[in-house]
C-alpha cells in the first residue's frame, strides 16, 4: 500500500493549481475549523494539524493568521462539508470533498467534471467503504522494526508499516496522529516527515491507462478549478 500511497500521492500533485488558489483552499479549511473548534491550536488539534500542514506547503503565515482572525470575529461565510463519491475515468474510485456555502452551485460544479470525462457521479457511500481514513506519515528509511519498537514504546497505535525502496510509511488511526508524530519525532529527531496527514487510503489501486489517462488528467484539472473541491482522494494507478 506504500507504494499505491505513493502512486497516487505523485499524480495528486499533477492538480496542484496556482499559489493563490492553494492558500484561497487552506484559508477557508482553516477559517471553518478555526470558527468550529476555536481558534487556539493548542486546544484545537485540528486547527493544529491544519496550520502545521499549510505551512509545511508554503503558506504565508499572514494568510492563516487572517483566516484565524476572521473566525473569531464571528459573522462571515457558513461553509458547509460536502462529500460526493462516484467512478472516474478507468472506472477508478473517488472522492470528493467540498466546503460550500451553496450546495447546489456546488453539486453542478463537480458533477460537470464526472460528465464531460465520461465518468460517473454516485450517491453517499457509493466508494467511501473501498478507502481506510487514516493518518499517514512517510519519510526515507530502511528499518522498518526499529520504527515499530519506537512507535510500540510509545503507546501509539499503529495500523501497519511498510518499507519499499528506501521509504517507510506508517500508517495508523486518525486518533494517533499528533500520538505518532511526536513518538517519531522524539525516537528519531534528524528524520523529515515527507508526508504527515490524515486522507483517505485506497484498500485496492485501479490502473488507468490507455485513453483514459488523457480523460483522467483531464479529469482532475476540472475539479482542481472549482473553487468549492478542497481534497480529491481516488484510486487511480496511471500508466506511463
Amino acid at each position: 500500500m506504500g507504494r499505491s500511497f505513493e502512486v497516487r500521492k505523485n499524480a495528486m500533485a499533477k492538480t496542484q493549481g496556482a499559489k493563490v488558489k492553494v492558500y484561497s483552499k487552506y484559508g477557508k479549511e482553516i477559517y471553518v475549523i478555526a470558527k468550529n473548534g476555536g481558534g487556539d491550536p493548542d486546544t484545537n488539534l485540528s486547527l493544529k494539524r491544519m496550520i502545521e500542514k499549510a505551512k509545511k506547503d508554503q503558506v504565508p503565515s499572514h494568510v492563516i493568521e487572517k483566516a484565524i482572525e476572521k473566525a473569531a470575529g464571528g459573522g462571515g461565510e457558513n461553509y458547509e462539508v460536502a462529500r460526493y463519491e462516484g467512478f472516474g475515468p478507468g472506472g477508478c474510485s473517488v472522492i470528493v470533498d467540498c466546503l460550500t456555502d451553496n450546495n447546489n452551485r456546488t453539486y453542478m460544479e463537480v458533477r460537470q467534471c464526472f460528465v464531460k470525462t465520461n465518468s460517473k457521479i454516485g450517491g453517499p457511500g457509493t466508494v467511501a467503504h473501498m478507502f481506510e481514513h487514516q493518518a499517514v506519515f512517510q519519510f526515507a528509511g530502511e528499518d522498518e522494526e526499529a520504527v515499530l519498537e519506537a512507535l510500540m514504546m510509545a503507546d501509539a497505535d499503529v495500523t501497519d508499516i511498510e518499507c519499499e525502496d528506501g521509504v517507510i510509511t506508517v500508517f495508523a488511526p486518525t486518533t494517533e496522529f499528533f500520538k505518532v508524530k511526536n513518538a517519531l519525532a522524539e525516537s528519531m529527531p534528524d528524520v523529515v516527515l515527507d508526508v504527515e496527514e490524515i486522507t483517505f487510503v485506497p484498500q485496492t489501486m485501479t490502473e488507468v491507462k490507455g485513453d483514459d489517462v488523457a480523460a483522467f488528467d483531464k479529469f482532475m484539472d476540472m475539479l482542481d478549478d472549482c473553487d468549492d473541491v478542497q481534497n480529491v482522494y481516488h484510486n487511480a494507478e496511471v500508466a506511463e
